[in-house]
C-alpha cells in the first residue's frame, strides 16, 4: 500500500505547524471553499424563496411551513453525514495510510441515509395532516404538504452530497466540490424557471414545481459528486464505492452512535428557528412570509462561518489523531477568527441596509408586499445582532465535534435553544406587545446562551487533553 501524499496544507500533519500564522492560512485555504460552497448551497433555497415570492405571500408562507417539515427530517440524516468528518480525520491524523478505516466510515454513513429514507417518505406523506393538527391554516397546510412531498425526493441525495463533501474536505479537496455546488445553483434556477412559471412550454406547476426542481437538482448534484470521488486520483485510492453492497454492521453502529447526538444537537438548533414559524403562524400569514424572508437572510449569513467551522472540525480531528494539544489550540482560535470575520461580511450590510436587503425578496407591487417588507425591516437588525454569537457557537460546536465530543453539546444546545430561546420567543411572541418581533429576541437569547455554554465546554476539554 503506497503512502498518501498530503494534498494541501489542509492535510499537513498538525504537529508540523509551528506558528499560528501558518495555521490561520491553512484553515483559510481549507475553509473558504467550504464556506462559499455552504453559501452557494443555501443559495439554492434562496433562489426558491425569491422565485416563490413572485407567486405571492400565501405561496411563500406555505413553502415556509413545508420547509419546517423538510428540515426536521433532514436533521435525521445530518448526524451520520457529519460523523464522517471526525471519524475520517482522526483516522488519517493517526495514520494517513489507513484507507480501510476511512472507507468503512464513509460507506456506513451513506447506508444509514439509505435506511432512513423510507421512514422519511412515510412521514412526509402525512405532512398536511400534521400541519393542520398543529393549528396551521388549512389552505397553507395543503399547499405546504404538496410542496414538501416533491422536495423530499431530493432528501437522500442532499445528505449523500454532505457525506461525500465531508470526506473530500478531510483530504483537502474543496475546490471542485465548490464548483459542483455552483453548477447546481444554475441547474436549480433553470428548473425553477421551467416548472414554477411554465417556461419553454413546460407545465406551470407553481409551488409544486419548485419542489420538483429542488429534488432534481439534488439528484444531479449527487451524481456529479460521485463522479468526482471516483475520478480524483487521491480519492479513488480509497475505493469508496467498490463492493458498496457489503454491509459493515460494526461501523454502522459506530457511525450511528456518534451521529445521533449530532442529529439531535442540530435538531435543537435548527428546529428552534423552524418551530418559531409555528408561533408566528398563530399571529398571521403576512408575519409568516416576513419571517421566512428574514430567516432566509440569516441562514444565508450562517453558511459562511459554518463552512469555516466544518474545516476547523476536520483540522481538529487531525490534531486529536496526532495527539497535538498546541495544534488543537491554534485550530480553535483560527476557526473562531474566520467564523466571526466571514459572518460580518453579511451581518454588517444587513444591519446598515435592512430595507435594501428586504427589497430583494419581494416586489412592492405584489399584494400585501408593503406590509411584509415593513416587518422584515424590523426583524433584520435583531438578526444582525445575534450573528456574532452564532459564529462563536458554531465554531465551538464543530471543534468539539472534531474531538468526537457530541453528548454534552447535545445537552447544552437543548438547554440554550429550548429551555431559554424557545421559551422567550413563545412568551414575547404570543403574550407581549412585541408580537412577531419578540420571537427574534427569543432567538437572540438562545444563541447567546449556546455561545457561552459551548465555549465553556470546549475550554474544559482542552484543559484535559
Amino acid at each position: 500500500m503506497t503512502e498518501i501524499v498530503p494534498i494541501s496544507s489542509a492535510q499537513t500533519p498538525p504537529e508540523d505547524i509551528t506558528r499560528f500564522r501558518s495555521e490561520l492560512w491553512a484553515s483559510f485555504k481549507l475553509g473558504w471553499p467550504m464556506a462559499i460552497a455552504q453559501l452557494a448551497q443555501m443559495s439554492v433555497l434562496t433562489i426558491d424563496v425569491i422565485m416563490i415570492g413572485r407567486l405571492g405571500p400565501e405561496d411563500l408562507a406555505a413553502s415556509s411551513l413545508g420547509l419546517v417539515i423538510y428540515f426536521a427530517l433532514w436533521m435525521l440524516g445530518f448526524g451520520p453525514a457529519m460523523a464522517v468528518t471526525p471519524m475520517v480525520s482522526q483516522a488519517l491524523g493517526a495514520d494517513k495510510t489507513n484507507r480501510k478505516d476511512v472507507r468503512r466510515s464513509v460507506r456506513a454513513a451513506l447506508w444509514l441515509i439509505i435506511f432512513f429514507t423510507p421512514i422519511v417518505m412515510v412521514i412526509t406523506w402525512n405532512a398536511e395532516a400534521a400541519l393542520t393538527a398543529l393549528g396551521q391554516d388549512p389552505i397553507l397546510s395543503q399547499k405546504a404538504g404538496s410542496y414538501v412531498k416533491m422536495v423530499m425526493f431530493g432528501w437522500p441525495f442532499a445528505l449523500g452530497i454532505m457525506v461525500l463533501r465531508n470526506y473530500l474536505a478531510v483530504l483537502g479537496k474543496t475546490t471542485v466540490p465548490l464548483w459542483i455546488v455552483l453548477i447546481t445553483i444554475g441547474i436549480n434556477a433553470f428548473l425553477n424557471w421551467l416548472l414554477i412559471f411554465g417556461a419553454l412550454g413546460a407545465p406551470q406547476l407553481g409551488l409544486v414545481g419548485a419542489g420538483i426542481a429542488s429534488a432534481l437538482a439534488a439528484f444531479i448534484s449527487f451524481i456529479m459528486f460521485m463522479a468526482y470521488v471516483y475520478w480524483d486520483k487521491d480519492s479513488r485510492e480509497f475505493d469508496i464505492f467498490t463492493n458498496f453492497h457489503r454491509l459493515d454492521p460494526a461501523r454502522l453502529k459506530e457511525v450511528f452512535q456518534l451521529g445521533w447526538p449530532i442529529s439531535l444537537t442540530t435538531f435543537f438548533e435548527g428546529m428552534l428557528f423552524n418551530a418559531c414559524v409555528l408561533i408566528i403562524g398563530r399571529i398571521g400569514t403576512l408575519e409568516v412570509a416576513a419571517y421566512q424572508i428574514a430567516l432566509n437572510v440569516t441562514s444565508l449569513a450562517y453558511m459562511l462561518p459554518w463552512g469555516f467551522a466544518m474545516g476547523g472540525a476536520a483540522r481538529a480531528g487531525l490534531a486529536v489523531g496526532a495527539g497535538s494539544k498546541p495544534a488543537l489550540g491554534r485550530v480553535t482560535w483560527a476557526t473562531v477568527i474566520w467564523a466571526i470575520a466571514s459572518i460580518s461580511l453579511i451581518g454588517i450590510p444587513i444591519w446598515l441596509f435592512p430595507e435594501a436587503v428586504a427589497g430583494l425578496y419581494m416586489q412592492d407591487s405584489a399584494e400585501d408586499a408593503a406590509g411584509v417588507l415593513a416587518m422584515v425591516v424590523t426583524f433584520l437588525p435583531i438578526a444582525a445582532g445575534f450573528m456574532l454569537f452564532d459564529a462563536v457557537q458554531v465554531s465551538a460546536n464543530q471543534i468539539l465535534r472534531g474531538m468526537k465530543d457530541v453528548r454534552w453539546p447535545m445537552i447544552l444546545t437543548c438547554i440554550s435553544y429550548w429551555g431559554i430561546g424557545f421559551a422567550v420567543a413563545y412568551y414575547l411572541g404570543l403574550h407581549s406587545s412585541l408580537g412577531a418581533k419578540g420571537v427574534w429576541y427569543g432567538l437572540l437569547s438562545g444563541l447567546l446562551c449556546a455561545s457561552i455554554l459551548l465555549s465553556l465546554r470546549l475550554r474544559q476539554l482542552f484543559k484535559r487533553f
